[in-house]
């Protein structure tokens, strides 16, 4: 057994007694490792009862199951800490005063319990107001927060929904942490019983621990200290779901005396993918110094690709997934991106190619709520009979209109064989409606009539933000504060494609941009082919695959710009770079653009700063040669200058009120009074004259 391992990962399986600590990089084995060193430990005549090891997923768990049995034939209890939690409570919470028959309730069912205690203490029903508390009741256990230590904001509401759960002999999912650390730190005879019930404590991925869960690891091997914890600090990338690195960091001064053994060894990817990786984390401050090396060769540098605009970026990406799919099957090829919004322009070059794609962790972008919402907004623009849409829109925002209303009206509108839209305009007046519910109709009503009405002096992408607006759907995502900024990054990139597909459609319509999209999100989807993967830098981490595109690294997008004034925001940033880049076997590309449509606009973008923290030696520039990533960046070219007079052929005379780069080319907004308007005019497609003076 012990044949299979190199020297490093020898000496963690060895070790028997005290704490040690098995600093485990990327794709060094580290499941192998806690099997085999439970198998020693069942070698040496440990029953499998004293042993327990517990990980992050059910997955892990099954796997490490698994192997233990394959290696042994022995069953050692290997589950998560919210299933260690589950169990503990179900043997021993009457001493907390529940029944040992408690419910575990799901996030619906909490939801529920929660609105009744904001009906109870006569707080206005808010879904966004709810979500926050469900959020800060979440966030307040697992940091062990009681309802009497909360932030008076919302402790109130804690407190009842705790003792309401308890009237229920209900627990939440996270009441299988913070009961449990409770029970375990409240009460002696069950401490000392757990505590001897487990000799030996495996804890993977201890870098992701939050403080629940590093408490009841700390607990548990209190008397004995046999802890046996593996992970690895340059990959803690969940602070925001309360992971806390540090206490990784802290684990020599939590164990005195305790081993640390460090694997480096790489069994994933080629040298040069793994020196790049080690110099771009050496930036960060808190970590334990390693560096990853591999005996599978130096391979290929790192490719390095500057784009002009994010839709060359992915005709880049296609164009090379095509190449190396000479070498590569589909499937051990992935696109990671930041923000679940930069997938729009890839699936558009990989469709247009016909190459198989799946998106991992998250929809496609052409089938997101959000996108939807706003295409149903545009359909009915289009429609007085599109009942799916009418559906879809009447309630957002929230207009008062319950579904029985809704069904009746519907109901009406097709026994008299009329449009649904039409028969709202005539049931303003006509039809069975409390106060509340007819303001509420009137208000969607007059929506769809004003925005029909500025459809033709508007542009694609400005009717399209108009729509946003007038709907104030921005407001609406954000009553769900966990999704709202990567929601309203998916608008802003629907705003985007609008944009590049009417200076690139010939007689671009509403019409025929709607009917394009129907076609894309239509295009049926084949699980079981071979596929590109695509995901988020989040949805990556214990994934591997041969070819690996890392894009958008451009400052404000990757590292994300809310993490731009926070040094310690900036660090997990580069975690997750590194994550990224450790994924990939054989071929790591790393992208960014120089313009980008974001928040509205086209804008000038800068290299990632962690571009430049790899150095040149492992990097293969496949952009214009002329390009330096150290060089300074060079601000748009002039054109027309602010406050300069035009002329267009059809708007006549107007004044240039802001000017920059866009992803098309210069790009110009301008005011032309005797036309009344205010358009965006990309300048080789408009092709203005400068009025004379």
């Amino acid at each position: 057994m012990l044949a299979q391992l190199n020297p490093q990962q020898e000496i963690a399986v060895q070790h028997v007694e005290g704490p040690l600590l098995v600093l485990a990089g990327a794709g060094s084995g580290k499941t192998r490792v806690v099997t085999h060193r439970i198998a020693k430990l069942l070698d040496l005549g440990v029953l499998p009862s004293d042993i327990l090891a517990v990980t992050f997923t059910n997955k892990a768990a099954d796997e490490m199951r698994s192997r233990i049995r394959t290696l042994k034939n022995a069953q050692v209890l290997a589950c998560t800490f919210h299933s260690l939690g589950a169990r503990i409570l179900r043997e021993s919470i009457s001493f907390l005063g529940y029944s040992n028959d408690f419910t575990i309730y799901d996030e619906e069912d909490s939801e529920k319990l929660l609105k009744g205690c904001l009906d109870q203490l006569q707080i206005a029903e808010d879904k966004g107001y709810m979500r926050t508390v469900r959020h800060a009741i979440s966030t307040a256990k697992n940091d062990l927060v009681s309802p009497d230590e909360a932030d008076k904001e919302f402790a109130e509401v804690y407190q009842l929904y705790q003792r309401k759960l308890r009237e229920c002999n209900a627990l939440d999912f996270d009441d299988l942490l913070y009961l449990t650390v409770k029970l375990l730190q409240e009460h002696s005879d069950v401490r000392s019983f757990y505590q001897k019930k487990w000799q030996f404590v495996l804890i993977d991925e201890y870098q992701d621990t939050n403080s629940a869960q590093y408490t009841i690891a700390k607990i548990l091997v209190d008397e004995h200290k046999n802890i046996f914890a593996v992970g690895d600090p340059d990959q803690s990338i969940y602070s925001w779901r309360g992971a806390k690195y540090q206490n990784i960091l802290n684990f020599e001064e939590d164990f005195p005396g305790a081993k640390v053994v460090t694997l480096d060894q790489n069994y994933r990817s080629t040298n040069i993918i793994l020196k790049g990786a080690n110099a771009l984390i050496q930036h960060n401050g808190d970590r334990y110094d390693k560096k990853l090396w591999s005996a599978l060769g130096e391979g290929a540098k790192i490719g390095v690709y500057v784009a002009q605009n994010e839709k060359q970026e992915a005709e880049f990406v296609a164009n090379r997934i095509v190449k190396d799919g000479l070498d590569y099957q589909l499937n051990e090829m992935a696109i990671f991106y930041r923000t679940n919004a930069q997938s729009r322009n890839f699936e558009d070059a990989l469709l247009s190619r016909g190459i198989a794609y799946q998106i991992i962790g998250g929809l496609s972008f052409y089938q997101r709520r959000e996108i939807k919402d706003i295409l149903a907004y545009l359909k009915m623009i289009v429609s007085n009979a599109d009942l799916i849409s009418f559906l879809r829109t009447i309630n957002q925002p929230r207009r008062g209109l319950g579904t029985s209303t809704i069904e009746k009206m519907v109901e009406a509108a097709a026994a008299r064989n009329i449009p649904i839209f039409a028969f709202c305009e005539e049931a303003i007046d006509q039809f069975k409606l409390g106060p509340k519910q007819r303001d509420g109709l009137k208000s969607y009503v007059r929506t769809i009539h004003e925005l029909r009405a500025k459809r033709p002096s508007l542009s694609l992408h400005e009717l399209i933000s108009e729509v946003v607006a007038a709907t104030r759907y921005m407001a609406f995502l954000d009553e769900d504060p966990e999704t709202a900024q990567d929601r309203k990054e998916n608008v802003d990139e629907l705003i985007g494609k609008a944009a590049e597909w009417e200076q690139e459609a010939e007689n671009p319509s509403l019409t025929k941009f709607l009917e394009e999209l129907s076609l894309r999100s239509n295009v049926e989807e084949n699980n079981f082919a071979p596929s590109v993967k695509l995901m988020t830098l989040h949805n990556s981490k214990g994934l591997e695959f041969d070819v690996v595109f890392l894009v958008g690294l451009e400052e404000d997008l990757f590292p994300h710009v809310n993490t731009k004034d926070d040094p310690k925001a900036i660090e997990e940033e580069r975690r997750l770079c590194y994550v990224g880049m450790t994924r990939a076997k054989r071929k790591l590309y790393l992208c960014s653009t120089t313009y980008r449509y974001m928040w509205g606009t086209a804008r000038f973008m800068r290299p990632s700063r962690f571009l430049k923290e790899i150095p040149a030696q492992f990097l293969d520039n496949l952009s214009q040669p002329t390009l330096h990533l150290d060089a300074p960046a060079e601000e748009p070219p002039a054109g027309f200058a602010p406050g300069d007079q035009v002329i267009h052929k059809e708007f006549g005379v107007g004044t240039v009120q802001k000017a920059y780069e866009g992803s098309f080319g210069m790009t110009y907004e301008v005011h032309f009074p005797d036309a009344g308007t205010n358009r965006t005019l990309v300048a080789k497609y408009a092709k203005l004259q400068a009025y004379p003076n």
